[in-house]
């Protein structure tokens, strides 16, 4: 989502790196490049304004530090505006001090609220609570039916209660629904109730005085502004609208993974003063993570997100196999296409190559990596595994049978060409006298990679 606003910022740094030190000419030449690359982003035009200023009068007036060259030191005093923009702590989730925790879903129509609810329920789950979801919209056809299915395929419990479509579709039946579904909450302990409201292609008065009653009936520990962050600065006015009438507690930014400019996330919170507190990454119940404002400034300036990859890779990676793999590689016993086979999948788990690449550094070592994943096809994985998959258990643990014949058979079975099956087998190859390598390099390399995955064994030929 940043990927334009942190190629910009990149230009306007790299501008700086042949100066010896920071003057009023090339700071000022650097800031215009950083706040046309701001307004580009769809950063708000008070914001962006604001953090020019406060970065304008640290560069010129600040001690900077002797080690930093002028490039470096904008990029640090950037990263601090930034920071101050987004908060500098993550947001801490609210909980009522008796049960149930009551969160209001707010928010216009066709912002995700209702996906936002199932994810934020299979996010509560993880962490030991019994959330139990409720849709008090009793005006779009099938929504309640829509949060039905969702609840269904996290896994969340969801009260339905007695509704007539053809005349309970005003403020009292949505009142009546939410006082049921608290009832039914503190009755089946569950500890929190997500309740999934109506929402409106805008903003208006019918919408925020029955938001109001909502908030005076229910009295929630969170109300969540859930924004589209690809309509950019609608976004931030439609939450500055239901900030000023209902407070809102925080933000939830959904479609993350898409090619929106990112300006909403830099001006929610110092537009509304509320802090964003979640981010949806994706379509499946699982990407939805909690915003840290620090990771975030990391990714904008080109630093990578290095945090939120390995605890995705701690959550998702099975430790035990990575464990007996390294064992079995490292001590020589060979690289099988099983093993290649397990690998592909075990990155899988991680999200999409664009995706992981995203989160490492943009500079340095790493610069072009980002660009180079975006020419992967994703869907090359498939067919490698389809015709690893084509594969007797025989030739999958002994490549080296695999003769012509055999090849086409496996081609045909895949449905792919034998030049694809011959590329496959090429790369195994490759892999395995790699670590038949590695395993044969001397016992201090094993037993570090050995120590680090939790094995702590030593080996060695």
């Amino acid at each position: 989502m940043f990927e334009t606003l942190t190629d910009k910022l990149q230009r306007s740094f790299k501008s700086l790196r042949g100066q010896g030190t920071l003057t009023d000419e090339n700071i000022n030449d650097a800031l215009r490049d950083i706040r046309v690359a701001l307004l580009e982003a769809d950063v708000n035009l008070t914001v962006a304004r604001d953090l020019i200023e406060q970065v304008r009068a640290k560069a010129i007036g600040a001690s900077v530090a002797t080690a930093l060259n002028p490039s470096e030191q904008i990029v640090k005093i950037v990263s601090d505006e930034l920071l101050n923009v987004l908060g500098r702590d993550t947001a801490k989730f609210k909980f009522a001090s008796q049960p149930p925790t009551v969160i209001l879903m707010a928010g216009l129509q066709g912002s995700g609220k209702t996906t936002s609810s199932g994810k934020l329920a299979t996010w509560l789950k993880k962490g030991g609570h019994r959330p139990l979801l409720v849709s008090v919209d009793v005006y779009r056809p099938a929504a309640r039916e829509q949060l039905k299915v969702v609840a269904q395929s996290v896994g969340a419990a969801i009260y339905e209660g007695a509704y007539d479509a053809a005349t309970d579709n005003n403020t009292a039946a949505v009142l009546r629904l939410a006082k049921a579904a608290y009832k039914e909450a503190r009755n089946f302990a569950h500890d929190i109730l997500i309740v999934d409201t109506a929402g409106r292609l805008g903003i208006d008065e019918a919408l925020m005085d029955e938001m109001a009653a909502l908030k005076k009936e229910l009295n929630p520990s969170e109300i969540l502004f859930v924004a589209d962050a690809m309509t950019g600065q609608d976004a931030v006015n439609s939450a500055k609208a239901f900030n000023d009438r209902l407070q809102i507690t925080g933000a939830i930014l959904t479609k993350m993974d898409g090619d929106s400019r990112g300006g909403a996330a830099l001006s929610i919170r110092q537009i509304t003063g509320a802090p964003i507190k979640f981010l949806g990454t994706g379509e499946k119940p699982d990407a939805f993570e909690p915003f840290h404002p620090d990771r975030i400034v990391g990714r904008i300036l080109g630093m990578g997100d290095i945090a939120t990859l390995l605890e995705r890779a701690e959550e998702k990676l099975d430790k035990s196999k990575a464990t007996a793999f390294a064992q079995k590689a490292l001590m020589g016993d060979g690289f099988t296409l099983d093993d290649f086979r397990e690998q592909l999948r075990q990155i899988k788990k991680l999200g999409s190559i664009q995706s992981i690449m995203k989160m490492m550094p943009s500079v340095g070592p790493f610069a072009g990596m980002q660009q180079a994943a975006s020419q992967v096809d994703e869907k090359q994985f498939g067919r490698v595994e389809a015709i690893i998959n084509s594969m007797t258990q025989k030739e999958r643990l002994n490549s080296a049978i695999i003769n012509g014949s055999r090849r086409k058979r496996i081609a045909k079975g895949a449905g792919v060409e034998v030049a694809e099956v011959n590329r496959l087998l090429k790369q195994h190859d490759q892999m395995a006298k790699m670590f038949k390598t590695m395993g044969s390099g001397g016992g201090k390399m094993q037993q570090r990679l050995m120590s680090q995955l939790g094995g702590g064994q030593k080996f060695g030929r």
